[in-house]
């Protein structure tokens, strides 16, 4: 039987797909046409995209983030957040000071390029960087300023070029970068385009944003590469115009809002992808987190942004940020959409703090983990059924009353793909607030192994020009007080109460998937689908060598040594004398006994929520243990074994203690903080 949508869904003719192709280079007047297919069935191959004869495809990509390089760090200066490692005496080791606010000495920044270029550089079909690659303005005595902002953000770009170039065919692999809400003044704050911050950073991301859609880039700051010619897009998010943070602009719900805009360009982009037969990879620098008490997207932009994922499920492959530093996922529900698509929601939650608090974060997780908690109980069960595409259709035995309950059970999570659910995944940071980390994503491309690759296009003989922009949007802000005035005179205060929509709103929901079409690749195994990831951190703690008396994990003496009476003071055996900086693999999802997961879909993901979700109980539930059964020592309470002192009766109800405990819940924890916070305060959690 065909899988089940609602709404429309039928094809549209030849000519409606010329008006689609028309629509794509609206985007308030700019022009962003994509290669298509033409009325005589003849492909029309994009710009970006032809063969090289010497690259294939990989079915790996690079996920990196957040680097926060700062010229003004000095090894040997103080942590203390008011100094942020720039004066004073103390532990900033020679690669960056882990677990504090301080960010990255540009020897982290060249030494992380350098093991990417000796270990990653031909084994890779794309980059993908979300932003945030300048410092924060932290130091209250050198406060951040334009040419420095950008000034950082070019360097990073450079390296991506010299990292990734080759002298015969020019930059070999598509960089897709993204604005970080540190990427301009003041932060958090971006006014509406054109505006002077993307012109300049059209010019500094020249070589990655397609010439055809620089005048989309110049209006709103979004764009897209076809990565794959023809089969894969990469779009690049302005998040920070759906960022809850931004006094400068107020939400999705207005057609003169950016947000609105934007949305409406995503959405528009989606739908010519379907008629071609493109699937998407969507990437953006804020995640679009939403717990009880901390949100990071103002709700109009959130409630749209899910409906688009909800009906171009068959179209977007996975989505993936940064920003926040910590290794974890987030699960969209569209049972969360309301008919106002938030717009008479009150605004009272919080933005999830951006400090590195660990404390702050722990309260972020358990807010998660207790939505996973009321997860349906159908998940542990209906996780097990088949989930190959070719075995959509089920055989005789699936009949009957058995199969009525089955199904019914499903269809609480969305149906046998889980299609209910959204799935995001969010990166930890270069920044080493815990330690630097970079992920390596790969891909399903079985039958599409020889198929034309990305080529570089940007002509270094004639670089595009920069676009003028209007004289209002090219002023210097010399006192930020100024412009925060100027942005609540024209816009107002945010209102706290329910916002009414707008007379002129008309919102244009999206087709569902064509009934015919099979699950999208977030859901079922096929080409394109996530299959998993590895991991890599650097233990600055080991390479730095600055920390007396460390023992062999190099995780918890700093704690002690940062928290005692020599904090802020050189360390007795002299100065750092750091090793070889490398990354090394902190875990990969293909081996990982914990996690559990076959591939990167929903329904993997949200088998793992659940897991996680279950609570630490007197007596394991049946759904628990079937789930705990074969879980390691390692992860046992005490990690060097029971005391001595311990009695045999203590001991056997320590053992059965150890089996209470949601094993998986407590290596998530330790993951997402790059394994830097001891076990027993993460038992604490």
């Amino acid at each position: 039987m065909p899988r089940q949508c609602g709404g429309g869904g039928a094809r549209h003719p030849t000519k409606h797909k010329l008006m689609l192709l028309a629509l794509a280079s609206w985007s308030a007047g700019v022009v962003a046409l994509p290669a298509a297919t033409s009325p005589d069935g003849q492909k029309v191959l994009s710009p970006i995209g032809t063969e090289s004869a010497s690259r294939k495809l990989n079915g790996r990509f690079l996920h990196i983030s957040d680097f926060h390089p700062d010229e003004l760090y000095r090894v040997h200066t103080s942590t203390e957040e008011s100094v942020a490692c720039h004066r004073g005496k103390g532990l900033a080791g020679s690669y960056g000071a882990e677990k504090t606010d301080c960010d990255s000495p540009f020897s982290l920044v060249n030494a992380t390029f350098s093991w990417i270029e000796e270990n990653l550089k031909d084994d890779i079909d794309f980059v993908i960087w979300t932003g945030d690659s300048a410092r924060h303005d932290s130091d209250e005595q050198n406060p951040r300023h334009e040419p420095e902002i950008l000034r950082t953000n070019r360097i990073i770009a450079d390296k991506f070029v010299e990292t990734f170039s080759t002298p015969q065919h020019g930059l070999s692999i598509p960089i897709i970068p993204t604005f970080g809400n540190n990427d301009f003044l003041p932060h958090n704050i971006m006014l509406p385009g054109p505006n002077k911050w993307f012109a300049a950073y059209s010019d500094i991301w020249s070589r990655f944003i397609p010439e055809e859609q620089r005048h989309s880039f110049t209006f709103g700051g979004w764009f897209y590469v076809e990565v794959i010619p023809n089969r894969l897009a990469v779009f690049s998010l302005n998040t920070m115009y759906f960022f809850d943070r931004n006094a400068g602009v107020d939400g999705c719900a207005h057609p003169s809002e950016p947000g609105y805009k934007h949305l409406d360009w995503l959405r528009v982009q989606l739908q010519i992808l379907r008629e071609r037969g493109v699937k998407a990879i969507l990437m953006g620098h804020v995640p679009p987190a939403r717990t009880e008490s901390k949100q990071n997207w103002d709700e109009t932009c959130w409630q749209k942004y899910t409906l688009w994922l909800k009906q171009y499920r068959d179209v977007v492959v996975g989505s993936l940020y940064g920003h926040m530093n910590i290794d974890h996922f987030l699960l969209q529900d569209v049972k969360d959409l309301t008919p106002e698509l938030g717009l008479d929601r009150i605004n009272a939650r919080g933005s999830p703090d951006e400090t590195i608090s660990i404390s702050s974060k722990e309260d972020y997780l358990q807010e998660l983990r207790d939505v996973w908690a009321d997860l349906p109980k159908s998940v542990a069960r209906g996780l097990d059924q088949e989930t190959r595409v070719e075995d959509d259709e089920g055989t005789a035995k699936n009949k009957g009353k058995k199969n009525k309950k089955k199904k019914k059970k499903l269809g609480k999570i969305g149906g046998k793909y889980a299609e209910r659910y959204q799935l995001s995944l969010i990166s930890p940071s270069v920044v080493p607030n815990y330690f630097p980390t970079l992920r390596v994503v790969e891909y399903n491309i079985t039958g599409i192994e020889d198929t034309p690759v990305w080529r570089d296009a940007y002509d270094l003989a004639n670089p595009p020009t920069a676009l003028a922009l209007p004289e209002e949007d090219t002023r210097d802000y010399e006192n930020l007080e100024e412009l925060l005035v100027e942005i609540v005179r024209k816009k107002g205060k945010k209102s706290k109460g329910p916002r009414k929509p707008p007379k002129d709103h008309d919102l244009i929901v999206p087709l569902d998937p064509p009934k015919s079409s099979l699950p999208g690749p977030a859901y079922a195994p096929q080409v394109f689908t996530l299959t998993g990831y590895t991991q890599y951190f650097a233990n600055l703690t080991h390479i730095n060598d600055d920390i007396p008396d460390l023992d062999v994990s190099g995780f918890l003496d700093i704690n002690k040594w940062r928290k005692g009476k020599h904090d802020h003071k050189e360390p007795k055996h002299g100065k750092p004398k750091p090793r070889e900086f490398q990354y090394e693999v902190e875990y990969s999802t293909f081996t990982d006994k914990f996690y559990k997961l076959p591939d990167l879909t929903v329904k993997s993901f949200l088998g793992l929520a659940y897991k996680m979700g279950q609570k630490d109980i007197g007596a394991k539930s049946e759904t628990f243990d079937a789930y705990d059964e074969d879980e390691d020592s390692d992860t046992d309470e005490f990690e060097d074994g029971a005391p001595e002192s311990m009695g045999k009766k203590d001991k056997q109800k320590n053992k059965k203690n150890k089996k209470e405990k949601n094993k998986t819940w407590l290596k998530f924890l330790s993951r997402a903080f790059v394994g830097t916070v001891p076990k027993k305060q993460l038992e604490k959690m």
